[in-house]
């Protein structure tokens, strides 16, 4: 799964550039972005052009009675996400672009209480592209000039193998040649679906990292520092 991103390595005009962002899309560096955030998304308006937006991370279907059900749906798997009735539409003609630059995963240890947290990015540490879907919602009832509240789920994948031994997961990390046809909404489900791959190991980087990302309401650069030895018992206990 994806349950904790970065987009913190990066100038926010290197953003901005990279995804061709307008000045209207606050960008800001993240260092722990989690569930429910608003984040930093590209996805095209109904001519097919690209507009930079603000997406809230967790998908609310249009037919949603309630908008905490997103909290549930921060991810969607490659492998159903045509077929669940909560992201098939949105895969149709809903596909955006979501900006990071690395992605936390957590693996277990036998001989530590705690999992060991990790930052993968890729091997020239550029920002990337996540492959995401987004929704419109409003609540039931509202009048069409109600702002709709935009929502949005990222895509994971079966992990590669440079990260398999940490998760069986990863998010799908468009290669930058892919991102124009994942937006294409000309294109079919089927010729998007091969888009939702691993990124190849060649192009995968990890290392450890401390335990303070493992607070989903700390956003600060010490989420990237190195692990601290773990504290030694006494002597005699």
């Amino acid at each position: 799964m994806c349950g904790r991103y970065t987009l913190a390595g990066p100038d926010p005009s290197q953003v901005r550039e990279r995804f061709a962002l307008g000045p209207e899309v606050e960008v800001r560096r993240r260092w722990n972005v989690a569930p429910q955030d608003d984040v930093v998304a590209v996805r095209t308006d109904r001519d097919g052009r690209r507009r930079g937006d603000l997406l809230r991370w967790g998908l609310v279907p249009f037919w949603a009675e309630d908008p905490r059900v997103g909290a549930r749906m921060i991810n969607a798997r490659a492998e159903t996400v045509a077929e669940k009735p909560a992201f098939r539409d949105a895969l149709r003609g809903r596909r955006c672009l979501i900006a990071a630059d690395g992605f936390y995963e957590w693996q277990p240890r036998p001989d530590r209480p705690r999992k060991q947290p990790f930052h993968i990015t890729r091997t020239d540490g550029a920002p990337f592209a996540f492959a995401g879907i987004w929704a419109s919602w409003r609540p039931k009832g509202a009048a069409d000039e109600v702002e709709p509240l935009r929502t949005c789920s990222i895509i994971t994948t079966a992990a590669n193998a440079r990260i398999a031994d940490i998760h069986d997961r990863m998010p799908v990390i468009l290669l930058p040649q892919d991102e124009a046809a994942w937006l294409d909404t000309d294109a079919e489900v089927g010729d998007v679906l091969p888009l939702l791959r691993p990124l190849p190991d060649g192009l995968t980087a990890r290392r450890e990292v401390g335990y303070a990302v493992n607070d989903a309401r700390h956003d600060a650069p010490d989420c990237l520092d190195p692990p601290q030895p773990e504290p030694q018992g006494a002597l005699f206990d």
